[in-house]
């Protein structure tokens, strides 16, 4: 701080992970922190070791030594999460430790201008200041989300709040576990979704003009990955991970060519 100006302190949330300690809240919880402490449900005040952070999905992984196994819930799988699921939000709003609200999943992959990444859960359980980082569950106990953010006019809750996916969190908390920070591909492209009246002025033949699917590349940027692979614009892609990728061109919709 500068001189005359005193420490500012903030609280937030976090969960346990792991039975060794690791605890994952968000990034803006502890982003410019100079300590950061852990305390936990049974009174205890832990020093706190940061792992890694990630900014772009807003997650931050930390440590702390208990000197023995801590009790921790897993993160489960945020595909099956659809608007109408029962949810239930647990943190620290306004230093209320434990504090605990339900509700419903409002939607699915929100795009709210947070970050490149913004694939959030949208719920309308109560999210306050200081619920940052804390766990959503789903009725199975799993987690499937850590809450984030939240639409306010007024800056407390208006039973808009945002959590990020915990398909997300896995491969983030991954990655910030092996090597503290989060590595990332480039490829050079722009896309967008395949819709039905896309699928049909492209004339995507076979299954992917009946249930259309996949990403249209808007936009490839000269000399990158994408351009040397030889994608164009109004490639759609329909495959990746590991499998063949199959692009679908409007130029040449009756040719397949894999890459």
């Amino acid at each position: 701080p500068n001189p005359g100006q005193g420490r500012a302190q903030g609280t937030g949330s976090g969960f346990i992970i792991d039975a060794a300690g690791f605890i994952v809240t968000n990034n803006h919880v502890v982003d410019g922190a100079s300590r950061v402490t852990v305390k936990l449900e049974d009174g205890r005040e832990l020093p706190t070791r940061l792992v890694g952070r990630d900014a772009r999905t807003d997650i931050a992984l930390l440590k702390v030594e208990a000197g023995a196994p801590l009790p921790f819930v897993a993160l489960g799988d945020s595909e099956r999460a659809q608007p109408g699921d029962w949810v239930v939000a647990m943190g620290n709003p306004f230093g209320l430790s434990g504090t605990v609200t339900t509700g419903v999943i409002s939607a699915t992959g929100r795009d709210i201008g947070a970050g490149p990444y913004d694939d959030f859960i949208q719920v309308d359980a109560p999210i306050n200041q200081g619920n940052s980082g804390g766990p959503l569950f789903a009725r199975d106990g799993g987690v499937i989300g850590v809450n984030t953010a939240i639409f306010s006019p007024t800056g407390g809750s208006v039973g808009i709040g945002f959590a990020v996916p915990s398909n997300m969190v896995k491969r983030v908390v991954a990655e910030l576990r092996e090597k503290g920070q989060v590595e990332r591909g480039f490829l050079g492209v722009s896309t967008q979704p395949v819709n039905a009246a896309m699928a049909a002025a492209l004339k995507l033949p076979g299954k992917a003009a009946e249930a259309p699917q996949g990403a249209l590349v808007a936009g490839v940027e000269r000399d990158s990955p994408a351009a040397k692979a030889g994608l164009k614009p109004g490639d759609v892609v329909t495959a990746l991970d590991g499998k063949p990728c199959l692009l679908y061109t409007s130029d040449a919709a009756d040719e397949e060519d894999s890459v």
